[in-house]
């Protein structure tokens, strides 16, 4: 099976690509590795992927359309692009015919999309578009996508369920996952393409963003500085272990929707994936102290633009019909996390 995974240089779809390959399958990755966070992160994954220099070590930049093999990962290739760049993805999927797309390339991030609403529809709209455009025109038999746990933004009842309106978005970057989902499904309608998007919770792990409460917990704690403790600590987050992050994803995609079997015969599923065990803020915060060994100083701010109280995740849709089961515990999870954090692999540390 040829598998294009895009964002792969980033925190979910790396570890997906080294998963997809190491069961067999030929994989394509694309990312256009851009600055919104620092790129050494993003060149540590590829590093940990195999794609790396001709000395062994981390590359430091990446022509745009350069095809990379890897050196670890058994037929797995990345190449530097863009998503809005629809002439370079046109090329791509005409050249390699993909037998199904993981796309997970977007601009990420709530507070973000507050100041930069631009980069939203470039990515997140006109990317996604391309792609569906793309799959369309190349008889791919299954995409799946990240949607988002933003999308349930005002939705007061808990756990969020797929069956749930989500019509009330808080940030650009929720409407924009809405959005997606509605192109999606009529790609599904009118040209039958199995379409399958995923509504990620938070997730956290080795290789985590930046802007993600461990890495800028950890990082706060190892310099002596206080954390912001946004909403003064009243907060619940379905935190989710990377490791069943992908596994889940990859079961996901096995799984494509069946007209026959699908709402109105359309090819076409969303599903949460998260822990469905969502722990307060302050307990995460005492599990990050006690792996790092140290308190954290404590800044007490109120709630950001954007944001919401809880994400708590409903996955019984997922489990039953893809057999997904998260099994790590945060305490786990959370030391991995810190040994990954402490060690010569972080390139920010």
């Amino acid at each position: 099976m040829k598998i294009l995974v895009t964002g792969a240089a980033g925190f979910i779809a790396s570890k997906i690509m080294a998963m997809l390959s190491a069961r067999g399958d030929e994989v394509v990755g694309l990312d256009n590795i851009n600055d919104y966070y620092d790129v050494r992160l993003k060149y540590g994954r590829l590093w940990e992927n195999g794609f790396r220099s001709a000395n062994g070590g981390v590359l430091v930049e990446i022509p745009f359309g350069q095809m990379l093999a890897s050196s670890t990962l058994a037929g797995a290739r990345f190449v530097r692009m863009d998503l809005a760049d629809k002439e370079s993805i046109d090329k791509l999927f005409a050249a390699e015919k993909f037998d199904k797309v993981v796309n997970l390339a977007a601009q990420a991030g709530v507070r973000y999309s507050i100041t930069n609403p631009y980069a939203y529809m470039q990515s997140n709209m006109v990317g996604f578009l391309n792609i569906l455009e793309a799959c369309r025109h190349n008889q791919v038999k299954h995409l799946l996508y990240a949607s988002s746990s933003s999308v349930y933004g005002l939705n007061s009842k808990v756990p969020y369920s797929e069956d749930d309106k989500v019509d009330n978005p808080v940030s650009l970057y929720a409407a924009s996952k809405k959005s997606n989902e509605l192109m999606a499904h009529s790609y599904a309608k009118l040209y039958g393409i199995p379409m399958t998007g995923l509504r990620y919770f938070t997730v956290y792990g080795p290789w985590g963003r930046p802007d993600m409460s461990p890495m800028l917990f950890a990082r706060a704690i190892s310099k002596g500085e206080p954390i912001k403790v946004f909403n003064n600590g009243d907060m619940i987050r379905d935190f989710t272990y990377i490791d069943d992050i992908a596994e889940g994803s990859v079961h996901a995609l096995d799984h494509m929707p069946v007209a026959e079997k699908c709402p109105n015969g359309v090819p076409y599923k969303v599903y949460n994936i998260g822990c469905s065990h969502p722990v307060k803020l302050m307990d995460f915060i005492a599990e990050i102290e006690s792996a790092y060994g140290e308190p954290a100083k404590k800044e007490f701010l109120p709630m950001q633009p954007g944001d919401v109280y809880q994400t708590n995740a409903d996955t019984t849709k997922l489990e039953a019909e893809c057999g997904y089961k998260p099994h790590w515990s945060l305490h786990d999870g959370i030391a991995e996390f810190m040994k990954w954090y402490k060690s010569d692999k972080n390139p920010l540390r």
